[in-house]
């Protein structure tokens, strides 16, 4: 296995200003030679032809950049450091994934290009993306397509994280993998499935979500951090031998699939509805029983277990009904 081999001469402005300071020369030689030497004639229209052969091995490498170098096949080195560098012109950049577009920050760089018709003279500007055999170190974020995932109960969920990642490794992120960003894309969708489908979508009774064989809360819905803290994990595992580092995963779209929305939403709102008619019984009992109590407490009235049973329905009607009661008063005897 490879290590990364990080080059640091910056030469590049010594080789630009004595090459250049030489070919004037061999400018001036071509002339002067007539008056000194044919030789040196010679030799400067030489230099002329083939002086500008080390101009090729200039590198200029910006903040946050990187260019993996081979000679020959060859690895032999990786300019990670900005600055002016000066290689063998020979050497060659390697980036498998430099042409690789992706639903992600910083992959093609796009440059209007006046296009000429032939039909009328007429010009237009095209769009032509510029690839560039550099690696970025710099943080990325990859935001995969929604993916239609089972959760454990069954129910078909769509589902789409955004992951934050970097390049640490140039060598393994060049010459282990064959393209390290479509890598890490099947990587996360992969990671996604393995993770989904250990939770269910909301909170779901005797579910266990951790692999521990104790039932928890984890769903979802309720525990999206845990997930993507889990999901994040998962794809650092599998990345890591190309040489990159997942910072974050986050889940940017949660929803249950089309067929089964509506099914859904109506069973949310039951659950709803009947969480809330309970909360209003049990506060309509208890109001129903401070007032029985009160009664009695204070010895308004004495009521036997018929009267009673009648105030209690009343009371419940009135406090447990969906619109406001209207009393029928009773101007007669109680009895």
């Amino acid at each position: 296995m490879m290590n990364e081999k990080i080059i640091r001469h910056k030469n590049g402005m010594a080789v630009l200003f004595l090459t250049t300071i030489v070919y004037i020369l061999a400018i001036f030689g071509v002339f002067a030679g007539i008056a000194i030497s044919p030789f040196v004639t010679i030799a400067s229209i030489v230099w002329l032809c083939i002086g500008w052969f080390p101009y090729c091995g200039l590198r200029v490498i910006k903040p946050q950049e990187a260019l993996v170098l081979t000679l020959f096949g060859k690895y032999k080195g990786t300019l990670k450091e900005e600055g002016f560098y000066y290689v063998n012109p020979f050497c060659s950049a390697v980036n498998p994934a430099a042409n690789t577009h992706l639903k992600q920050s910083g992959d093609v760089t796009v440059q209007e290009v006046k296009v000429a018709t032939a039909a009328n003279g007429s010009s237009a500007n095209v769009s032509v993306p510029t690839v560039s055999k550099k690696i970025s170190l710099k943080i990325m974020t990859l935001s995969n397509n929604r993916q239609k995932i089972n959760d454990c109960l069954g129910n078909p969920v769509e589902i789409s994280i955004a992951v934050t990642w970097r390049v640490v490794d140039t060598v393994k992120a060049v010459f282990d993998v064959d393209n390290y960003k479509e890598y890490l894309s099947l990587q996360c969708d992969a990671a996604l499935r393995n993770i989904v489908r250990n939770y269910p979508y909301d909170i779901a009774p005797n579910v266990d979500t951790t692999g521990d064989g104790v039932a928890d809360e984890g769903s979802l819905r309720g525990s999206s951090e845990i997930v993507a803290e889990r999901i994040r994990e998962e794809i650092q595992q599998k990345v890591r031998k190309a040489g990159l580092e997942i910072l974050e995963a986050r889940i940017t779209y949660l929803a249950y699939a089309p067929e089964i929305a509506a099914a859904m939403l109506q069973r949310q709102q039951a659950s709803a509805i009947v969480d809330a008619r309970k909360m209003i019984v049990d506060g309509a009992v208890g109001m129903v029983e401070m007032a029985l109590e009160r009664l009695n407490e204070k010895d308004i009235v004495n009521l036997d277990e018929e009267r009673k049973a009648a105030m209690v329905s009343n009371l419940l009607v009135v406090l447990c009904g969906n619109k406001d009661a209207q009393p029928v008063v009773n101007s007669g005897s109680l009895y």
